[in-house]
């Protein structure tokens, strides 16, 4: 059970579709010295206005790589060019030169812009008592208040000023730079949206809508499967996104629209509810977690243990409230903390192993009556690597819930993975258990 995700995108419409990419330069990036922190929040930010992010590029620290990401970006008809980094006074830190050249500007001294920056740094300097060259605060002030014809300059955060230039014509591009430190990228991408010339392409976007489904036991060959013929069947796709990502063992559905969709895209959701009823748990984005939190409410919850020691527990207790509903667990490993703590006979122990159907069962019963539950769960399995026989192989787990009301369900899949998986997807099957006993 890995991780994948598809795009499901057989037509869309162009109506309201501003294209927007993101170049990041830092060859600490390229290199993964340092996360990439920018493209992922300023791919939020463009999802709340509507704008649709084509891709992400990390480049190294050298003009012509960055020339290239540019010219690329333009070459497959992106509107808006983001670009994070390279805006310092060091000589390598070149993205505004090459972000000029690209537009097709000369650059010129902003003498406002020199001013500000050098009282900044003057700022600096007295605040740090550090004794700094006059004639290197000079040049570093300097080369970051060059900028492009025509362009309009953003007030620094640090020491480095943002940009937002224009192209040639209405058919090139718009760049914004902004600077790498998010500290500093963040409250001026802020500042940058109160711009005419950043408005004027941002506007001309369509805001988008969306909603995610989440399904626990459908392959997404399945979900691809039913997708194709939810489209062969007669509903257009033309305008929607559809996102399907494996993700934890459960499959995440997003499906993002604009206005004009929003028929297509109610359809859609009525349709894979009703094909896939009994896996598609949440039509609202929330998790299982989140589910059981809301299931659980006016009930009191009691946990066995073995293998997953303490994992469902780690889940339960993560939602905000959970002490209103759960009332404790017990992590178990020996047949003595079995037998002991929890009531489990040691003629079960003996004649049917820790790891049975008759052991897990008396493990619920033991949480149920200790903790005073309506409702308790238990886990005990074979985590691995060793352990497994033939009978019983590494990856069987016995999962068992009970109510107070007498009502009981089962399960003994054997679960693939190592020794994390195994232990992790425990807790998670016995999350979807347990939604399914509430429900």
């Amino acid at each position: 059970m890995g991780s994948g995700e598809n795009i499901f995108r057989p037509g869309s419409s162009s109506d309201g579709e501003v294209r927007a990419g993101i170049v990041v330069t830092g060859t600490e990036v390229l290199n993964a010295t340092i996360p990439d922190r920018n493209g992922p929040w300023l791919s939020e930010q463009l999802a709340e206005l509507g704008v649709e992010l084509v891709e992400i590029l990390i480049v190294a620290d050298h003009p012509g790589d960055l020339a290239s990401g540019l010219e690329h970006m333009k070459s497959v008809g992106i509107d808006l060019i983001i670009t994070t980094g390279g805006l310092g006074p060091t000589a390598d830190d070149l993205t505004a030169e090459v972000v000029a050249s690209f537009a097709g500007r000369e650059m010129e001294l902003d003498p406002e812009m020199e001013a500000r920056i050098a009282a900044i740094l003057a700022r600096f300097a007295a605040n740090s008592r550090l004794e700094l060259s006059t004639d290197a605060i000079n040049d570093a002030n300097r080369k970051q208040a060059m900028i492009p014809v025509g362009a309009v300059a953003l007030n620094p955060i640090g020491t480095a000023p943002g940009l937002i230039v224009p192209g040639q014509s209405e058919a090139d591009p718009l760049v914004l730079v902004l600077p790498g430190p998010p500290r500093e990228l963040q409250p001026m991408w802020k500042a940058a949206l109160e711009e005419p010339l950043l408005r004027s392409v941002i506007d001309q976007a369509t805001r988008l809508e969306s909603y995610r489904l989440r399904m626990f036991g459908t392959p997404e060959s399945e979900l691809a499967m039913s997708l194709r013929e939810i489209e062969k069947e007669g509903l257009p796709f033309d305008g929607l996104e559809i996102t399907t990502c494996l993700r934890k063992g459960e499959v995440e559905i997003d499906v993002r629209y604009r206005e004009a969709a929003a028929g297509s895209a109610g359809k859609l959701r009525e349709e894979l509810a009703r094909r896939h009823a009994r896996t598609l748990y949440s039509f609202d984005g929330r998790t299982v977690d989140e589910v059981v939190s809301g299931l659980l409410q006016g009930r009191r919850l009691a946990l066995a243990e073995s293998c997953s020691a303490g994992l469902l527990a780690a889940r339960i207790t993560d939602v905000p409230g959970s002490s209103d509903y759960f009332a404790g667990g017990v992590v178990c490993y020996s047949n003595e903390a079995k037998r002991d703590l929890l009531g489990v006979e040691q003629d079960l122990l003996d004649r049917h192993g820790a790891v049975s159907a008759e052991v897990a069962e008396a493990m619920a019963t033991g949480a149920l009556e200790r903790f005073d539950a309506d409702v308790a769960v238990s886990i005990t399995g074979i985590a691995g690597p060793g352990g497994g026989s033939e009978e019983k192989p590494v990856g069987l787990v016995h999962f068992n819930v009970q109510t107070g009301e007498g009502k009981t369900r089962a399960a003994a899949p054997i679960i693939p993975g190592g020794r994390r998986d195994v232990r992790e997807r425990s807790a998670l099957v016995a999350m979807h258990l347990l939604r399914e006993m509430l429900a």
